[in-house]
């Protein structure tokens, strides 16, 4: 699922800023998409959080393997020496039982996502624990489809910007942040081509 405003946003950023510019037209046929399932989503940010990408893609797949049928209630059906198995951390396996907990009371309520405005998304899942900001960004960004989300705590983005920006030095959040201010109301896909510029393979959720 591509968002209809994704043309619209390359074309007002490449207008806009030289650097973003060059790569919409090197990243010309590929987008932002949502994988659609809020779940899968948010267990995947808990399942990379402080490893690296091939790790996390390591991990997921053994996973998948030991929850075929990725659901809330298949995952808090599974063992727990199961889901160690797989890779996962005893706290990050405590994590991901929170959030299925979570899903299956209806304490995340994701019909009414749509309606939310992006802080308080982030409130709701940032109650559970192991979401912290920058996971509940994440979704926005890869499952909510939100337009205008600057992660000032990613670490890919401040190395793009530092790349492409400010000479190789990594950016203050308060730099960081007015630079985001540039890229309004298109935060979210500014942020998406700088991660490309680091890894060819596209981020996702």
């Amino acid at each position: 699922m591509i968002p209809g405003w994704w043309r619209q946003a390359s074309q007002e950023l490449a207008a806009a800023d030289p650097v973003l510019a060059m790569l919409v037209e090197r990243y010309a046929d590929t987008a932002l998409a949502s994988r659609g399932d809020p779940f899968a989503t948010l267990a995947r940010s808990i399942v990379g959080q402080q490893i690296s990408v091939p790790a996390a893609d390591s991990v997921w797949r053994k996973l998948a393997y030991a929850v075929p049928e990725f659901v809330p209630e298949a995952l808090l059906a599974t063992d727990p020496v199961t889901l160690r198995g797989a890779g996962l951390s005893a706290r990050k396996v405590e994590y991901l039982v929170d959030l299925a907990g979570h899903f299956v009371s209806g304490a995340l309520a994701v019909e009414r996502w749509s309606a939310m405005s992006d802080a308080e998304v982030i409130a709701e899942l940032t109650a559970v624990r192991g979401i912290g900001v920058w996971t509940a960004e994440m979704f926005l960004i890869f499952n909510l489809l939100r337009p205008d989300v600057l992660p000032l705590d990613d670490i890919g983005l401040q190395r793009a910007v530092a790349l492409h920006y400010a000479g190789g030095e990594r950016p203050s959040r308060r730099a960081l942040a007015a630079q985001g201010e540039r890229w309004r109301p298109w935060r979210s896909v500014a942020t998406w081509y700088l991660w490309r510029s680091l890894d060819p393979v596209p981020v996702a959720y």
